[in-house]
């Protein structure tokens, strides 16, 4: 008979001040299929612009040494994070732009839940960005082809997606959203976007 899967969520902290999290917690059985899943935190680390040790290095180090049976990787697709102003100005500029123009076209301005996702959200990451310099500033995505590069280097091996669950994601977004709606494969990426500009990536990764 079929047993039945039994899922147990464990939470483990991001590095702080480029300090790895205690992995003492974390207590496998033999037979568990460990799961990693970091959807969008990444976008708060920070690089070797700042610290000694880029907190990106250190926090994909730390899953590798947690050695998961997958690793699910979710990362907003931004430039932004340079620490040049006027470059990351420019495309924070552009980014943000767009994701105000998908409000705008899909989201109706009477609706309450719009005005937060714009002032509580979008806003103010898209303040941090603009006016924090330094470790003040939080926001620092970097392009799903950086993330390649990275996860590589950390000695991960990249697990394409299904094929019939990605043609069927691509299919439900192209009949049943809106046009402009962007979603597309890319080196294995599952890449979601608004016309033309990828917003987010998903991909999945094993240590090699």
């Amino acid at each position: 008979m079929p047993r039945p899967l039994l899922f147990h969520l464990k939470t483990l902290q991001l590095p702080r001040n480029g300090k790895p999290s205690d992995l003492r917690d974390l207590v496998l059985d033999k037979n568990d299929f460990l799961v990693v899943n970091c959807l969008y935190l990444s976008k708060n680390l920070h690089d070797e612009n700042d610290l000694e040790e880029s907190s990106k290095t250190i926090v994909l180090n730390l899953i590798r040494k947690i050695n998961p049976d997958i690793f699910i990787h979710g990362i907003v697709n931004g430039a932004y994070s340079s620490p040049t102003f006027v470059t990351r100005f420019r495309e924070v500029l552009f980014q943000f732009s767009a994701l105000f123009d998908m409000l705008e076209t899909v989201v109706p301005r009477e609706i309450p839940e719009r005005m937060v996702i714009e002032r509580e959200i979008f806003g103010n990451e898209a303040l941090n960005v603009i006016a924090c310099e330094g470790l003040e500033r939080v926001e620092r995505p970097e392009a799903y082809k950086q993330w390649q590069v990275r996860n590589l280097r950390a000695m991960f091996i990249q697990i394409p997606f299904e094929r019939e669950i990605m043609d069927r994601a691509i299919e439900k977004v192209r009949s049943s959203y809106h046009k402009d709606f962007v979603i597309d494969e890319q080196d294995h990426w599952l890449l979601l976007g608004w016309k033309g500009r990828i917003f987010y990536a998903l991909s999945c990764w094993t240590p090699t």
